[in-house]
């Protein structure tokens, strides 16, 4: 049997131009926001590398390997450079 959970993702700087969006509903079985990341390189064009993300579900940084549950809300944070 397949662990299907409805995510919310929210995409921040390069990552939203890379998606062309802001956010997105999802069912996955992904497991980890690692784990769907990587889903949503191949189905949304992300070309960011996972090495150098910040991760965070609802509203917390958490490690890569983190437990998703139905209904998070995850948020993929590149780095971003400025002045």
């Amino acid at each position: 049997m397949t662990d299907t959970r409805r995510i919310t993702v929210k995409f921040f700087a390069l990552l939203r131009e890379q998606a062309g969006c802001r956010e997105v509903s999802l069912a996955t079985t992904a497991s980890t926001p690692a784990a769907l990341y990587a889903e949503l390189m191949s189905t949304h064009g992300l070309r960011v590398s996972q090495s150098i993300l910040t991760y965070a579900v609802n509203e917390r940084y958490v490690p890569a390997d983190s437990p998703l549950a139905d209904g998070d809300r995850v948020a993929f944070i590149p780095p971003v450079a400025g002045g």
